[in-house]
C-alpha cells in the first residue's frame, strides 16, 4: 500500500491546523506544532495524527464544512485506503518511519464543523476495533515516530513489511 503526503499541518494549539511546506518529525511531534490540551494529545505515542484526504472528502460530502487540516491532523494523506489502516503498522514517510499506535477518538471540539460530526466519523464498532465499520479510520490514527526526519508534501508513504 503506497500513497503520498498531500499536506502537512501544524498549529499553536487547537483547531484547525494550517499547512506548512515541510516538517521536521521528532520523537515527540512535528517541530513547531503545539497541543491545546496536552493532557489528552501529544507525547511519544500520539506524536502525529494522520487522516486520509479521501476520508475528509467523505465527511464533506455529508455536509460538514471541512478542509485539509480542519480535523487537527498533522499529515493529510492521499491514495491510502483508511479502511486498511491498523494499529501496529509501520509506515515509511519520505526518510522517516512512523507506527500507528491507536485510532483517534473524536472530541467535542470537532463540533465547530457541525452537530453529528463525531457520530459520522466514529461509532461503537470502531470503538470495539471492528475495521469492518464504514466509519473505520475517518477520525484518523495516532502514530509514534520511530525514525525522525524531514518530510514534505508529495513524499511517498508506504506500508513497511512488519516482519522486516
Amino acid at each position: 500500500m503506497t500513497g503520498s503526503i498531500l499536506q502537512i499541518n501544524v498549529s499553536r494549539g487547537g483547531l484547525p491546523k494550517r499547512a506548512i511546506p515541510e516538517a521536521e518529525l521528532t520523537l515527540l511531534s512535528i517541530a513547531g506544532d503545539l497541543c491545546a490540551h496536552p493532557q489528552f494529545h501529544g507525547g511519544p505515542r500520539q506524536a502525529l495524527l494522520l487522516i486520509s484526504s479521501e476520508g475528509i472528502d467523505e465527511l464533506a460530502a455529508l455536509g460538514f464544512p471541512l478542509f485539509h487540516g480542519a480535523l487537527g491532523e498533522n499529515i493529510t494523506t492521499r491514495g491510502l485506503d483508511r479502511r486498511m489502516w491498523r494499529v501496529g503498522q509501520r509506515w515509511r514517510i519520505g526518510p522517516a518511519v512512523i507506527e500507528f499506535t491507536k485510532i483517534r477518538v473524536p472530541c467535542e471540539n470537532l463540533d465547530i464543523y457541525g452537530a453529528g460530526i463525531q457520530k459520522a466519523m466514529y461509532d461503537a464498532r470502531v470503538k470495539a476495533g471492528d475495521s469492518g465499520s464504514p466509519r473505520w479510520g475517518l477520525s484518523g490514527f495516532y502514530a509514534s515516530v520511530i525514525l525522525p526526519g524531514t518530510i514534505r508534501p508529495g513524499d511517498p508513504i508506504s506500508l513497511m513489511d512488519i516482519a522486516a
